[in-house]
């Protein structure tokens, strides 16, 4: 199944009614079971530490100012092997495949792992509208092996694409691993295999521990709904080292944080694209500079490069992450072998 299919899915009257309110704010406040806490404070979640100031004004301020690079119409990926149905029976036996943006599969033994799956045209509330893909993905939809788990980081469009979920809910029904308040999101859509968690809880998947962590970031899909439901990072324990995924984050005190609770990761997925400009972008999304930064905090035995090369959110070069990612690289010392990127459908073990 290729893009243009998911992007035919049809919703049902009730899934099509949700994301009409959803876009009016009447979705705005999910029903959340938390205590009032650091980051929750009743109405609304919030980061760790100082104030994120990242809100509608500094937006309107970037959108009269902004000077983006050009980037390309359409880029075709290279065409790759399609992946094993089943990469190992042996838990030790890992493999990764870039898809594209922060979509990745990751093989652990014979548990096939999914990360923030996106294979719509365009990440938006409307399909005429919005930032357009300009690369095709590295793997089809029919070609992905069953998938066990999807990791979900937040609600933005570029992470939670409902088609994309849609479709792998009727044909896998993986569990979906997610923050609180974005079941609901899923869930309008005939999504029940979800669960709702707050940083620091796990549920288990067969011999995996999936775990709900912090980031630096914030949430919303409609127009009164903004940080409404928990954003997070995920981290998968097994008895072969975990896996670590940023999901969608500014850099902060959290990666350090998560290597004191965990230890070093044997494979971290740390954003490296859409941060320009840094005085907007900079609390929420990390740079190349912030992720290598965040990797030497983790102690991670090897980090691969996500976010970038596939949708035009910020301002810099498409080819600016990875060019940037090299300089800072031998800037601060880390050889390239313990970090890299891959190309749309390329594999590695990890």
């Amino acid at each position: 199944m290729s893009t243009e299919d998911v992007n035919s899915l049809r919703y049902s009257a009730e899934a099509t009614l949700a994301r009409f309110k959803a876009k009016l704010g009447f979705l705005s406040k999910p029903k959340i079971s938390l205590a009032p806490n650091a980051h929750w404070n009743g109405e609304t979640f919030r980061n760790h530490g100082k104030y994120i100031k990242h809100d509608a004004w500094a937006a309107l301020r970037w959108l009269r100012t902004r000077q983006p690079e050009q980037w390309p119409q359409w880029v075709d990926s290279e065409p790759t092997a399609k992946p094993t149905t089943c990469h190992s029976e042996q838990i030790a036996d890992w493999r990764v495949t870039y898809v594209n943006h922060a979509t990745v599969l990751v093989q652990i033994g014979p548990w096939n792992l999914l990360t923030d799956p996106v294979w719509s045209d365009r990440v938006s509330p409307v399909t005429f509208a919005g930032p357009k893909r300009v690369r095709s993905v590295g793997i089809a939809l029919d070609d992905l092996p069953p998938i066990h788990a999807v990791l979900l980081s937040h609600d933005h469009y570029d992470h939670l694409d409902i088609r994309t979920l849609m479709w792998l809910h009727e044909r896998d029904k993986p569990m979906i691993v997610t923050g609180l308040g974005v079941d609901a999101v899923l869930k309008a859509h005939g999504i029940d295999t979800v669960v709702a968690l707050d940083w620091w809880q796990s549920v288990t998947l067969g011999p995996l521990e999936l775990f709900f962590l912090p980031a630096q970031h914030f949430s919303g899909r409609g127009a009164r709904d903004r940080n409404r439901t928990l954003w997070g990072s995920l981290l998968v324990r097994s008895s072969a080292g975990s896996l670590y995924f940023a999901g969608d984050t500014g850099y902060g005190p959290h990666f350090q944080s998560i290597y004191e609770h965990f230890g070093a990761p044997r494979l971290a997925l740390l954003p490296i694209g859409a941060y320009e400009p840094r005085w907007f972008m900079g609390p929420v999304h990390m740079d190349p500079a912030d992720a290598v930064r965040a990797h030497q905090d983790l102690q991670a035995i090897y980090s691969l490069g996500i976010h970038f090369n596939t949708f035009q959110l910020t301002d810099e070069a498409i080819d600016a992450p990875v060019i940037a990612l090299k300089t800072e690289l031998a800037k601060q010392g880390v050889n390239t072998a313990y970090f890299g990127v891959l190309s749309e459908g390329e594999s590695r073990s990890a």
